[in-house]
């Protein structure tokens, strides 16, 4: 059950979503603010398990309210502009949404969070062993799972958790990119943005500043980028 925070200084766009998130199931709770101090003054001293954040506010912006908070929840970004999605990434938001937004694109954004936590309440870890040349192990509770390097296509950090995509489906571990990125044979994987790892045979399609993996948009770092080209023979 899913505690919620929304935070717009637009009414109509806390109307919309709110009306969203009462049509979904497993929420327990919803609490709207159009000003972003009482938002952040809230959150400081309550537990949020998910934060709906417009980044363009007057008072202050989404990007900063985000790091002002030292724990933030999980957070969907809102906004009219298209230009902010890398920041997003940066700190580390699970979505992206682009207003005016569709119920269709609300719920997937939702499924995200809920696959996110779910998969996280696994307990799944890296084997800290030495890994074989194809594979390592991935510890999920007591049990250990083979996985095979060749699965992966991409790892994206998320605070202090991995997504592992792979072509069965999504891994998320306790650790950071970094560990993540020690771990898997750098012939094989790519570090192409401060939260995201590739997998270098996945990389053949770029659309100026990010590359296409099915239907993820994987942006590409400024400081990773002459790596990429190289990895790809520009």
């Amino acid at each position: 059950m899913l505690r919620m925070v929304v935070v717009d200084d637009e009414p109509l766009a806390l109307e919309v979503l709110e009306n969203y998130l009462k049509k979904m199931s497993g929420i327990q709770s919803i609490t709207l603010f159009s000003k972003a101090r009482e938002a952040l003054h809230y959150l400081e001293n309550q537990k949020a398990d998910v934060l709906l954040l417009d980044i363009e506010m007057p008072e202050i912006t989404g990007i900063e309210f985000l790091e002002k908070l030292s724990d933030p929840p999980l957070t969907i970004f809102t906004t009219a502009y298209r230009n902010y999605a890398f920041e997003g990434f940066e700190l580390g938001v699970i979505d992206f949404l682009l207003k005016p937004i569709s119920f269709q694109r609300f719920s997937i954004a939702m499924d995200k969070v809920q696959d996110f936590l779910s998969l996280k309440n696994k307990d799944t870890q890296l084997d800290s062993g030495d890994p074989a040349p194809e594979f390592i192990f991935v510890k999920s509770g007591v049990n250990k799972i083979k996985l095979y390097f060749s699965e992966v296509t991409h790892i994206q950090g998320l605070k202090d958790y991995a997504i592992i995509h792979t072509a069965q489906g999504k891994i998320v571990i306790k650790g950071s990119i970094k560990m993540v990125q020690e771990m898997f044979p750098s012939a094989l994987f790519i570090r192409v943005h401060k939260s995201f790892l590739v997998a270098t045979k996945t990389i053949k399609r770029i659309e100026r500043n990010r590359i296409v993996i099915g239907t993820y948009q994987i942006p590409i770092g400024r400081n990773y980028r002459e790596d990429v080209e190289k990895s790809i023979g520009v």
